[in-house]
């Protein structure tokens, strides 16, 4: 028993050095790296309970080796090894503990379900994001455009939409559907919310929060819930960008373009700024949709 234990113990051992993961790779258990401290907190909310499940899992096991090992019916013998289906004390202790488990791990995952739907402060930086079929809307409702509108940026067959955010300030999603279900999905804010038509009829939050952006970058994003033929194609991008060079993109947004006579669209406003990799005016991330003669359809 004890050589059997040392043994998958020598061998878990092995295989995390040799692998060359770092302990909070281990302890991460296969959880995505995020970049947002909502992203975070899930990822030690999952840490801490996937560990809990390893101990009782442990204790399952080994309560099970030891029965087997030393309270099973031998050769040769007539009578049942000693039971303890009548043990109260037994009893009352495999009742209470899985309880207080369940109650524990029902509590912190409250705790960290409250900071995820969290409600707007108004401080934040509000976003308007709306799904249609195939593709996606987003708008900066406080930022007016040179004709008064709200500038913001429509996703087209031949164009990814590019979601332009700052680094390290809070951002407010406000969203809705132009006709079926959708989903807001980016992979490393880890978090996703189903953007239906008719939010206040259908009784559904539709304004969700997230405290920051923690480091620049280009993260792609996708719509999660199957929402028709083309559903594959309702990819789009989160451009994170530090807050000075997104507060002179705004400001390019809300101008007219000298060249155009127009005003500055996202990756005219994006190759404006000249900031290398993170200001390319196309996405990086995702490919457009593929238009071959089978594939071709209107998007609004």
């Amino acid at each position: 028993m004890r050589r059997t234990v040392g043994l998958a113990v020598a061998a878990v051992a092995v295989a995390v050095t040799t692998s060359g993961c770092s302990v909070e790779e281990v302890l991460r258990f296969g959880w995505p790296v995020g970049v947002t401290p909502e992203a975070t907190q899930m990822r030690v909310l999952w840490t801490w309970a996937a560990v809990a499940a390893l101990v009782v899992g442990v204790l399952v096991w080994g309560a099970t080796a030891w029965t087997v090992a030393f309270h099973r019916k031998k050769a040769g013998e007539s009578d049942l090894p000693r039971q303890f289906q009548y043990n109260l004390p037994l009893e009352l202790v495999l009742t209470v503990v899985p309880l207080i488990i369940v109650a524990v791990l029902f509590y912190f995952t409250v705790v960290v379900q409250n900071v995820v739907d969290r409600n707007a402060s108004g401080d934040e930086l509000q976003v308007d994001i709306v799904g249609f079929q195939w593709n996606w809307e987003f708008s900066y409702p406080e930022t007016p455009g040179p004709n008064g509108e709200p500038v913001g940026v429509v996703g087209t067959t031949t164009q990814v939409p590019i979601l332009v955010l700052p680094t390290d300030r809070a951002i407010a999603f406000t969203q809705e559907s132009q006709d079926v279900i959708h989903s807001f999905w980016v992979p490393e804010f880890l978090f996703k919310r189903d953007v239906i038509p008719n939010p206040a009829e259908n009784d559904q939050k539709n304004t969700w929060v997230i405290d920051r952006i923690e480091r620049p970058g280009a993260f792609v994003g996708r719509c999660a819930e199957f929402c028709g033929a083309y559903h594959s194609m309702m990819n789009f991008e989160v451009r994170a960008l530090p807050p000075a060079q997104f507060d002179q993109f705004l400001r390019l947004r809300g101008q007219v373009n000298p060249q155009t006579g127009q005003g500055y669209t996202t990756p005219e406003a994006l190759q404006a700024l000249n900031c290398g990799e993170l200001c390319n005016p196309q996405a990086i991330t995702t490919p457009p949709f593929d238009q071959s003669p089978t594939s071709q359809i209107a998007v609004k």
